[in-house]
């Protein structure tokens, strides 16, 4: 079995973390420094970084007998998905024809400037509690088994094996092979990360990574646990084009190598070339949630793509780092889940299938209509 590389690399972002702790006792502050390292943020970064190397284990032992065609409870799970989804029906059903039926025949009703006005229909009636609950429980069990039959799906068909099994091409293992894996799969993460910002399903999968409100090597660390849960674009398609399985999971490694660099504030810039490669500078945007920088600088290794497609914004204003609404806890479990609670809360509430869709797939922001 080969070695990841990100293994292989865990001494060299540790010393990098001493080097940049060391450099910051050097250079203290003047006020507080949000790249200054605190004990409870620093080790949530490293939990959620050794968690991020376990949970594909774990996530690919408890998925892969969900997965469709191949897993022995895919049929139950999609079976317990048509009947949480007709539960749901029902109730939405029930709901609008307690909202919908008219007064009875000759009945009027006067308003406080005018004559009496035309029939109208009865006031919503509230659906009765436990209906309610019913009906919001239905809905979240509905979504989450799609989510986790999606998912598993997409993730099989397009895995590097199998469509490099498909593809007629094979560009070997030399330079040119490894120069088309990384560039490839810097393009299709850039296309990824920007998803992970304009999706909520895919947001509450990369929230992990905007959690902290300071910004050092570790916060690179804080890396997602529940990728197995995204439907994203394939780094398959890499292999798809020829490049072999092991060459991609190269280019992978190499990328999120890259990246553990960018996040610190004892680079200030690193000249032209910021022009062409993601720095400290441009990634230190991409963290802050204030106005001008939110959704801003996706690209891994090469800052091209942004500038390409016009989500490049330069280093202005004092960066505040963090989520536009912070969640304000170092648990682990909390931040890797607080965001998937979240939607499951949503689309309980919510009163359409329309609505409940939204909260999924739309932006992390969009609000949708009055809930219960």
């Amino acid at each position: 079995m080969k070695l990841d590389l990100t293994v292989l690399a865990i001494p060299g972002f540790v010393g990098s973390m001493v080097a940049e702790y060391a450099w910051q006792k050097r250079h203290p502050a003047a006020d507080a420094r949000a790249g200054d390292y605190e004990f409870a943020d620093t080790l949530a970064s490293l939990s959620m970084g050794i968690g991020s190397l376990i949970a594909p284990y774990i996530t690919d032992t408890v998925l892969a007998p969900l997965t469709p065609r191949t897993g022995r409870y895919a049929k139950a799970l999609m079976g317990l998905t048509v009947a949480a989804a007709a539960a749901t029906t029902a109730g939405d059903v029930i709901r609008r024809n307690r909202s919908t039926g008219l007064l009875e025949a000759g009945s009027v009703t006067e308003s406080s400037s005018g004559p009496a006005s035309a029939p109208v229909g009865k006031p919503a009636a509230a659906l009765p509690p436990a209906l309610r609950r019913i009906t919001g429980a239905s809905a979240v069990t509905a979504v989450a088994s799609t989510v986790v039959t999606a998912s598993t799906l997409w993730s099989a068909q397009t895995a590097a094996t199998k469509l490099f099994a498909r593809s007629p091409l094979d560009l070997g293992s030399g330079p040119s092979a490894y120069a088309a894996a990384i560039l490839g799969w810097d393009l299709i993460y850039y296309c990824n990360h920007r998803l992970s910002h304009e999706s909520r399903w895919l947001w509450a999968m990369h929230v992990v990574h905007h959690s902290s409100e300071r910004y050092n090597l570790s916060t690179a660390l804080r890396q997602p646990v529940a990728e197995a849960l995204t439907v994203s674009v394939p780094y398959g398609l890499l292999s798809l084009l020829g490049v072999r399985p092991a060459i991609v999971q190269d280019a992978r490694a190499v990328n999120l190598i890259y990246q553990f660099w960018i996040h610190t504030e004892a680079v200030r810039s690193i000249g032209p070339l910021e022009k062409v490669f993601n720095s400290p500078s441009a990634h230190r945007v991409h963290h802050g949630s204030n106005r001008r920088y939110l959704d801003r600088n996706h690209g891994s290794i090469l800052i091209v793509w942004d500038r390409l497609f016009r989500t490049y914004e330069p280093e202005g204003e004092r960066v505040v780092y963090g989520l536009t609404t912070n969640i304000d806890t170092f648990n682990p479990l909390r931040i890797a889940t607080h965001e998937w609670i979240a939607i499951a809360r949503d689309v309980f509430r919510s009163r359409t299938w329309r609505d409940r869709a939204s909260h999924l797939v739309r932006g992390p922001g969009w609000a949708g209509a009055p809930r219960d």
